[in-house]
């Protein structure tokens, strides 16, 4: 093969890598690993969770490539977002447009067939929620960050579901973590890309100028997800070093959040920003650390 053909292939690929956003798609497969691991009380076994991972990381990537594909017009007038493959010119839309769908069903259809069809319809249910609910509502409602809190929570109600075949209390608990991590999360992502999301014409914070709206509810949020970050021990699902975990880290977001409500600069709320990163991640790992073993 010569290099001139070479090259182009190369870019082809990178292009199409970059649709299925594989950090953002590999945190999601990391979520539902984890949730399966705690309903399965530490005892998974390697093939099953194999399989949800595998089908989650690929349904994933296929409604991630999707909504580029959806969102290719407005993604040409951001700043952070006009180098992407649609917009730059290295994919056609039709192109990912196929390869969306076909990500999408082939991660769906591995889950039904492998670990139940229960996952997998919940897994149908979060691409469809975030391509056609949380993204129409984008330019057109302040709710468009609650709803695309649903899907971003899914991928652990997905591993709860895969491990026990059912939707309980516990799946729920860990559903409603990672739905209230978003808020403040996203709250302070969208206040830091606030004039490329004006440019792109989002709406995905109330209007308000200085910020303090957007501050009050980082606080609010960060505060509420601080006791539901805890139950898991209570209902028996990890021990108390990831009680003691969930607690200071539960803590750390809320301060920043705090400090940041009361002076809105973008280092203060980058600050809860790149904590809120950080705490999913470390909180999964404690989850993993202490899970109960039954």
């Amino acid at each position: 093969m010569s290099d001139s053909n070479a090259a182009p292939r190369t870019t082809r690929f990178r292009a199409y890598w970059e649709l299925t956003k594989p950090g953002i798609a590999g945190f999601v497969m990391l979520t539902a690993g984890v949730a399966f691991y705690v309903a399965s009380g530490g005892r998974a076994e390697l093939l099953p969770v194999i399989h949800t991972l595998v089908g989650v990381v690929v349904a994933t990537a296929g409604a991630l490539a999707l909504n580029q594909y959806i969102e290719r017009k407005v993604d040409a007038r951001m700043h952070r977002t006009r180098t992407r493959p649609l917009p730059s010119g290295r994919l056609r839309p039709v192109e990912a447009l196929a390869f969306g769908l076909l990500l999408v069903t082939a991660g769906v259809v591995h889950l039904g067939v492998t670990v139940g069809w229960l996952a997998a319809g919940l897994t149908l249910a979060s691409a469809v929620a975030y391509n056609f609910i949380y993204t129409p509502l984008k330019p057109r409602s302040y709710a468009a960050t609650f709803a695309g809190a649903f899907p971003g929570a899914m991928p652990a109600l997905i591993g709860w579901a895969a491990a026990t075949g059912t939707i309980s209390l516990g799946g729920m608990v860990l559903f409603a973590i990672a739905f209230l991590w978003q808020l403040p999360h996203v709250l302070a992502l969208a206040w830091l890309l606030r004039e490329d999301y004006r440019r792109a014409g989002f709406l995905l914070t109330p209007p308000d100028p200085e910020g303090s709206i957007i501050g009050r509810q980082m606080v609010l949020y960060s505060a509420i997800l601080v006791p539901f970050s805890l139950v898991p021990t209570p209902l028996g699902l990890t021990g108390n070093i990831y009680l003691v975990g969930a607690l200071l880290l539960g803590a750390v977001v809320t301060w920043w959040s705090v400090q940041a409500l009361r002076d809105m600069s973008n280092p203060k709320v980058r600050k809860v920003f790149l904590g809120s990163l950080a705490y999913q991640p470390l909180l999964l790992g404690l989850m993993l650390l202490d899970t109960v073993r039954v």
